[in-house]
């Protein structure tokens, strides 16, 4: 489950897309300060986000061990949710009160 900003970005029923979770946004992969973003448009170096529709920043807050190696995990985007279901091994880099990106492109 994810919530999204219905106004700025939509998504039709049955229609594919694109979902990527990261920690930062740099293309080379190393950390980014979570407290700053300077957009391609306005003289900032590309980024990740420069590749995707819709992105929102937030944080872990909920981490469910369930049997089988099942997991969830909840997180946070300045009140829109995500809970997302799965494979342990799957989601073993993301910790509590992780900072994370979610990226969204149509297919």
């Amino acid at each position: 489950l994810l919530d999204i900003n219905c106004q700025i970005y939509s998504i039709k029923d049955g229609e594919k897309i694109s979902l990527a979770l990261t920690s930062t946004l740099n293309l080379d992969g190393t950390p980014d300060d979570h407290y700053s973003y300077s957009s391609t448009v306005g003289g900032g170096e590309t980024t990740l986000a420069d590749t995707y529709d819709y992105v929102m920043h937030g944080r872990i807050f909920d981490i469910d061990y369930k049997r089988d190696n099942v997991v969830v995990i909840a997180a946070s985007f300045g009140g829109l949710l995500m809970r997302l279901t799965g494979d342990q091994k799957h989601f073993s880099n993301i910790l509590p009160d992780m900072r994370l990106y979610v990226l969204i492109k149509k297919n």
